[in-house]
């Protein structure tokens, strides 16, 4: 085992992070390590370090080495955390998918990463097999019951441990390769979240979301117990919160988009935790103020990080005081062993004060761009007269320094957004509508903050484009749902005959802007009723909530940009105006707001 010295507290640390995790099994062994509550099954550090040695045993008779990739399909679960925990005991490097996105987007991540294998459950195993032909399927659960006989390859701090893709500006998703060291980084004495032995820690990502770096190895690095939340969609956010209580959870990582959601609905909800993260978007001040007025929790953070620095790179502590009449909340000071650089476009320091491109460096900076050395080069730089401290990351955001030293976003350089919690780049969608052979020109952008975000596109299509059932936005979103996860999909689109173009002859993205509000509804859209009554309430809610300037009963809730978070805050805004018993998943399963209507009808009349 390859040992590093740890600068700050003079302890040695093994380069590998799950032998972090073995110490835990050997230290405490019938302490939890793993609580589902979906299923009611607990694992102690025993039980997790034998369940993954044989599962990592299997890996290695597949033929899995050092540094070699493991595809991991399987949702937010007991499993997934031996999945991971198991691929880094064999040597190898992980790849989660979500389970949600298009079948051609999971298996062009296999086949971009060169994955050995693909681990998945019992039931998905056929599903699994048909991503990529030839590929190695290894079912979690029997493999987990043998015996391990896993051998320790030699593992240094520079072998990757994940990787994680992203949104990427050609079309084609980048593949951020994450070492062991990133990851040991951020879970050793975390500056950003005190954890002790024994602390419950929520796990609410998307396996594909590198928050679950956070929640899984940072928790079991600390000896704590990661605990498997249900979706909020699925529960309900009033069921959802309560097992926060109920469950004993301690700290908690929340999208930004959830966390105003819950400050809008249930201040009070978030007062039985230790730590509470909020990070993925800017932070709305009043909706932080709520929070800490109503039943705060111990410690409040505003956190930030790419995925390119492990997760989080800064982090702010929050109390009434620093939120006073401030309208911008800062993202702070960097967290353990991390640097911050606000340069100029030379890669020269700007002064306190001035806005320049945030780079990040330290041990948590990530190798590289999978198979694109051309752009890990561009973003992965050496600063100048700097070379002793290694590579900074580029995040391409903008940046200012107070004189308090600090940092305060203000954006990004390039087009990339942040869409609940997810990054986005903007030019992928657009490339993907090109590509659907439906439209000459393609513009996406992104309109309204937090919950109420959503994107917007704008076509030119083809001259033949007329023909074939539905709008044209229903063909063109057809298309791209076999390209694109479901975040990445425009509420609208809106029909041009050409895109605007500015002075430089690029395209004018500021009218395309003020065509939104020029297009006014869509054709076949009805305003919402004058007359009173349930169903007009329950228009009314949908259009606020969706930022909608009007809805038709034939309107599907995705379809018009809905999403999770939104069901919640719509499914409670409802059932408190019109004193009703309406779930998130009415929402969401309602084929559209005639149906939602008659559901609402239905619940208030059990009601009387």
């Amino acid at each position: 085992m390859d040992i590093q010295h740890d600068a700050r507290t003079g302890a040695e640390q093994p380069e590998a992070v799950h032998h972090l995790v073995g110490e835990q099994s050997r230290c405490r062994p019938d302490a939890l390590a793993v609580v589902d509550l979906a299923t009611d099954r607990h694992l102690t550090y025993r039980e997790l370090w034998h369940r993954a040695g044989g599962l990592a045993a299997r890996l290695q008779a597949t033929g899995v080495g050092r540094g070699d990739v493991c595809g991991v399909a399987l949702s937010r679960s007991a499993d997934l955390v031996v999945a991971m925990l198991a691929v880094a005991r064999a040597g190898g490097c992980y790849v989660p998918l979500d389970t949600g996105a298009p079948r051609r987007r999971s298996a062009a991540q296999l086949t971009d990463s060169m994955a050995r294998c693909l681990i998945a459950a019992p039931e998905d195993r056929d599903h699994a097999s048909a991503l990529v032909p030839g590929l190695t399927v290894v079912d979690v659960v029997r493999e987990c019951d043998t015996a391990p006989h896993v051998s320790d390859p030699e593992i240094s701090g520079d072998d990757p441990l994940y990787v994680n893709f992203t949104s990427g500006t050609s079309g084609r998703p980048k593949a951020v390769v994450v070492p062991h060291r990133a990851v040991r980084h951020l879970a050793n004495d975390p500056t950003y979240c005190h954890l002790e032995p024994g602390d419950r820690v929520g796990n609410a990502a998307n396996p594909a979301f590198d928050a679950t770096t956070f929640e899984v190895w940072t928790t079991l690095v600390a000896g704590g117990t990661v605990v498997v939340l249900p979706p909020v969609a699925t529960v309900g956010l009033e069921r959802w919160t309560s097992l926060l209580r109920t469950a004993g959870i301690d700290a908690l990582f929340l999208t930004t988009s959830l966390f105003h959601v819950i400050a809008q609905e249930q201040p009070e909800a978030l007062g039985t935790l230790k730590t509470l993260l909020v990070g993925g978007e800017a932070l709305n001040p009043e909706a932080a103020r709520r929070v800490l007025a109503s039943a705060p929790p111990g410690r409040l953070v505003n956190v930030y990080g790419p995925t390119e620095a492990t997760t989080f790179a800064t982090y702010y502590d929050l109390t009434p005081e620093r939120l006073d009449r401030v309208e911008r909340v800062p993202i702070g000071r960097a967290i353990q062993h991390t640097t911050l650089h606000v340069l100029d476009p030379d890669l020269r320091p700007v002064a306190d004060g001035e806005r320049g491109e945030l780079c990040i460096g330290g041990p948590g900076v990530a190798l590289g761009y999978l198979g694109r050395p051309g752009l890990t080069t561009e973003r992965f730089v050496t600063l100048p007269g700097a070379p002793g401290l290694g590579p900074v990351y580029r995040t391409g955001d903008v940046v200012r320094k107070s004189p308090g030293g600090l940092l305060e976003i203000f954006g990004r350089f390039d087009r990339q957004v942040k869409l609940r919690g997810f990054r986005v780049e903007l030019e992928e969608i657009e490339r993907a509508a090109l590509a659907s052979s439906v439209v000459v020109e393609a513009a996406v952008e992104k309109v309204g903050e937090g919950a109420s975000a959503a994107l917007v596109g704008f076509v030119v299509p083809v001259a033949d484009s007329g023909s074939g059932p539905g709008t044209f936005g229903e063909r063109l979103q057809s298309a791209l749902v076999t390209l694109l996860p479901d975040y990445m999909l425009p509420a609208r689109w809106i029909v041009l005959d050409r895109l605007p173009l500015g002075p430089t002859g690029k395209t004018d993205r500021a009218a395309l802007l003020r065509q939104i509000a020029a297009a006014g509804p869509e054709p076949g859209e009805d305003a919402p009723s004058s007359r009173e009554g349930l169903s007009d309430e329950v228009r009314r809610i949908w259009c606020d909530v969706l930022s909608a300037p009007s809805a038709r009963l034939e309107d599907n809730f995705i379809e018009t940009g809905g999403n999770s978070i939104l069901a919640i805050q719509l499914a409670s805004r409802i059932s408190e105006a019109v004193s009703a018993e309406l779930g998130p998943t009415d929402v969401l399963l309602a084929t559209d707001l005639a149906e939602l209507i008659d559901a609402v009808r239905a619940s208030v009349s059990a009601q009387s």
